[in-house]
């Protein structure tokens, strides 16, 4: 078989792959995932129902696929901001609010349902490794660099980062997401710059003493 014939036969199915991925995920965010069935895909999408099981088995297995392709996507959207950014300092900031913003928008164009059977099962375990490993290095080089707190280890510090963005989730506004992405990078300052909250007289160990020696006296 030519090679150009082999070429468009694979440009062909590479469409036909993409338009059910996109067909299904427009279908299960209007009617809900249980309410979407393979006889629905087939006709929106345009292709027959036997043409629909060669490429995937059941709706579920073509919502993990889409899945797959847009976690692939947003990590590499992530990349390109990280490489955008030279400050070691300034850098991670970029990167979180990217990914904070991401995690706002897939919020609010998925359903409870849809979002629980997403986030179920293994599927996010290899993207979520590789987004923690990319915060760590940045953290790393941060600290290197005397940007950021050294003081505690870069994976703790990660996981702190990627628990705090998942609050951006539940906002409805830009500015409240940066605004969260700024509290958790003041979190991340060098010890030395971190602001400490002096603790109220009455709960300060050498108050605690003289209250105790005093009730000794007047006992």
């Amino acid at each position: 078989m030519p090679k150009l014939w082999n070429q468009t036969i694979e440009t062909h199915r590479a469409a036909v792959h993409a338009a059910i991925l996109a067909t299904t995920a427009a279908l299960v965010t209007e009617h809900g995932l249980r309410s979407v069935t393979m006889s629905q895909i087939a006709t929106a999408t345009g292709i027959g129902r036997a043409t629909l099981y060669k490429y995937f088995s059941d709706v579920e297995a073509i919502l993990l696929a889409w899945h797959h392709e847009q976690i692939t996507a947003h990590l590499g959207y992530l990349v390109e901001v990280r490489d955008r950014v030279s400050d070691p300092g300034e850098r991670l900031g970029a990167v979180l609010e990217a990914y904070a913003l991401l995690s706002q928008g897939s919020h609010a164009h998925h359903d409870t349902e849809l979002a629980a059977f997403m986030h179920g099962g293994d599927q996010l375990a290899e993207p979520q490794q590789q987004l923690h490993r990319m915060i760590r290095d940045l953290v790393t080089a941060g600290a290197s660099a005397g940007k950021l707190r050294d003081d505690v280890a870069a994976d703790e510090l990660a996981s702190y980062c990627l628990h705090a963005v998942s609050a951006a989730g539940g906002m409805t506004s830009k500015v409240a997401v940066r605004r969260l992405v700024s509290v958790i990078l003041a979190g991340l300052q060098p010890a030395a710059s971190q602001v400490h909250v002096r603790r109220p007289l009455d709960e300060s160990p050498h108050h605690a003493h003289h209250v105790a020696h005093g009730h000794r006296e007047h006992a």
